[in-house]
């Protein structure tokens, strides 16, 4: 006789509620991640800015669109087209030459590069009226503007090499770009090559921006401009004093956030990141390759953002007598801006030395200059 063992139905049951008490018992408890409320409030502050400045950008980019060409400043390869009421045989359509001039009949040759449209016509009604002419009506329209090409690189959305039409400007160009990214620097760097000419350099040099790098004149007029405009000031504070006009081949570079920028009378001016260990103005200069013999040393300035953001300090040191050893090398915080400025008189002798170089050779010296 077979006896079957009976398994009471409770069991399997049991069964299963032990091992599901000791699976959950044995799972460990995930550890929240603690954020401090400082970084919390860093984190909010940066992405309100950056917001902040990326609508400032969109809403000038938006307003420019009213009349782009109002303040174009001509240029070489423009096709403009001068009309003169009642005189057919002066209405003319010509390219600017390569040099930014133009050829009409009576008048001759004309240099029209850098003026607006407004300001040719002007012109050309004073010399038809002096000559010619009893109140001439003149009207001049630009039929094809040259393409140009301006660089936007660094901190940017959308960083790349644009082909443009007509005059634009830094936040036109921002706006092209996409905006700023929420890791860009509080500066923006200008680059622009050696044979460019016009306003928008006065404007720079005239503007409220301390912080420009000086170059391209005198003695360096061979070299890249380089300019630094405080992007706080400009999509913050509104001063489009900043906002300047843009030329063919310039480059706009906005650095990331964590670095120090050496600009001035040094021979490589940039922006260097300061990385994990603390870095000193005398390590800063030496990224920058060292100094320029013109450079005045003595009077090198920082320009340093508080803590919290609201304006900037000046310093003053001497970095001789840090190089010296006779005075103590400061630490740099992030985006310090180091500002070397020139030797009035060493640039004044450079430059005799550098023209008596070109007319008599290279072999002519004079002495320690």
């Amino acid at each position: 006789m077979n006896i079957i063992r009976r398994i009471p139905t409770f069991f399997p049951f049991t069964l299963f509620l032990i091992l599901l008490i000791v699976s959950c018992v044995s799972r460990p408890t995930p550890k929240e991640q603690i954020v401090s409320p400082e970084k919390t409030r860093t984190e909010i502050e940066s992405s309100r800015q950056v917001r902040a400045m990326n609508e400032r950008i969109l809403m000038s980019s938006l307003s420019s669109k009213r009349d782009p060409y109002r303040d174009y400043k001509i240029g070489p390869e423009d096709l403009i087209e001068i009309s003169v009421f009642e005189v057919e045989k002066l209405n003319k359509t010509v390219r600017v030459s390569s040099q930014g001039n133009i050829s009409l009949p009576l008048l001759g040759v004309l240099r029209v590069k850098g003026l607006t449209a407004n300001q040719v016509e002007k012109e050309l009604r004073e010399l038809l009226a002096e000559k010619y002419l009893q109140d001439p009506q003149v009207s001049v329209f630009i039929r094809e503007y040259r393409s140009q090409r301006i660089s936007v690189i660094g901190a940017v959305k959308e960083p790349k090499v644009f082909e443009v039409t007509g005059q634009k400007t830094v936040l036109d160009m921002l706006a092209m770009a996409g905006g700023v990214r929420d890791d860009a620097g509080h500066l923006l760097f200008l680059i622009r090559p050696p044979a460019a000419e016009g306003e928008a350099l006065e404007a720079l040099e005239k503007g409220k921006a301390p912080e420009a790098l000086e170059g391209g004149k005198g003695p360096n007029q061979g070299r890249p401009q380089t300019f630094v405009i405080d992007l706080e000031e400009l999509l913050i504070k509104g001063d489009l004093t900043l906002n300047v006009p843009l030329m063919h081949a310039d480059v706009l570079n906005i650095p990331i956030s964590g670095k120090v920028f050496v600009g001035g009378e040094v021979i490589k001016p940039g922006g260097f990141p300061i990385g994990k260990k603390r870095m000193t103005l005398s390590q800063a200069i030496v990224l920058a390759a060292g100094l320029k013999p013109q450079a005045n040393g003595s009077e090198t300035k920082i320009f340093r953002y508080s803590e919290k953001g609201i304006g900037k300090e000046v310093l003053s040191f001497n970095i001789y007598a840090i190089q010296k050893g006779e005075n103590e090398d400061p630490y740099l915080n992030e985006n310090d801006i180091i500002i070397v400025p020139r030797h009035g008189m060493k640039a004044f002798l450079i430059g005799i030395r550098d023209t008596v170089r070109g007319i008599f050779g290279m072999g002519y010296s004079l002495g320690s200059l």
